[in-house]
This record gives C-alpha cells, sequence and structure tokens, in this order.
C-alpha cells in the first residue's frame, strides 16, 4: 500500500477573483469586490472572445452586497452562459475580465 501524509498546515493557495453567472446576476465572491474595490461597476462584452469585463467605475451599475443585476445585459448580449468562473484582474485597469470559454470552475460532487 501506498499511503500518503496528510499535512494541514501546507502552503496557502492564494484566494482567487470569481464570479458567480445565474439567469439575472452577476454574483462577485470577496476577492473579486476587494480588487475593484467599488459600489459601481460598468459590464461590458467583447463577442469576438466572449469575454465580460467588469470595470470600477463612479457612474455604473450598482453591487448590491454581492450582486450586479445584469438580466438586461445578457438579453442584450444573448449571453447564456451560467456557472462559476475565474476573474483575472488588470491591476492598470481596475478592471476583472472574464472569458466564458475556458474557465469555468469544475464544481467536486
Amino acid at each position: 500500500m501506498a499511503f500518503e501524509v496528510y499535512k494541514p498546515r501546507g502552503e496557502r493557495i492564494p484566494k482567487l477573483p470569481l464570479i458567480t453567472i445565474s439567469k439575472n446576476s452577476i454574483v462577485l465572491n470577496k476577492h473579486a469586490r476587494e480588487k475593484l474595490n467599488v459600489d459601481k461597476v460598468e459590464l461590458a462584452y467583447d463577442r469576438e472572445t466572449n469575454t465580460i469585463r467588469i470595470k470600477a467605475t463612479e457612474d455604473g451599475q450598482n453591487i448590491k452586497k454581492t450582486k450586479v443585476f445584469s438580466r438586461g445585459f445578457f438579453n442584450h448580449f444573448n449571453i447564456v452562459a451560467k456557472g462559476k468562473y475565474h476573474a483575472k484582474y488588470d491591476e492598470k485597469e481596475n478592471c476583472l475580465y472574464v472569458d466564458l470559454n475556458h474557465d469555468q470552475v469544475i464544481q467536486n460532487q
């Protein structure tokens, strides 16, 4: 038998910004909200790359606790994606990029 030793105090993995897309909203996890550090965001979509940009702004859509209500945005761009996705933070632009093609987080069942 080949036993592996459990070490509870291993290397800490940095927490990643994640977003969850549902039918009506985009939910930002704590780390995504900390990266943006604002109460309002601008939503944009790139059809060629199937990427959502969530950019910090002073006059955009409100973040209500953790959610950005996005049904109109989804309908306008015909976005039907659902699930959890990794978000890449761009410090220079102060925005998150969500690639809807490749970055869906796999849930353990």
